[in-house]
């Protein structure tokens, strides 16, 4: 089993814009109360995440590679 590294909210939404997937920190909380956003886990007070959940998540998002914009793939 891989140890898994633990990166903060804050981490986890400069993680994800890093990667062209632009998230704000607050986004983040905002689906952590409603639903929708990557899984999480709770350290004290904190939501911390790792990034293997975090691409998992960003993966599940995306839609289908395109050739064009007809909407055939």
């Amino acid at each position: 089993m891989i140890d898994p590294h633990y990166i903060t909210r804050a981490e986890a939404a400069a993680y994800l814009t890093e990667r062209g997937l632009r998230t704000s920190k607050n986004t983040l909380q905002k689906w952590a109360v409603t639903g929708g956003g990557p899984v999480y886990r709770r350290y004290g007070n904190r939501a911390v995440y790792t990034i293997a959940d975090l691409n998992a998540w960003a993966d599940k998002r995306m839609g289908p590679a395109r050739t064009s914009t007809s909407g055939a793939a």
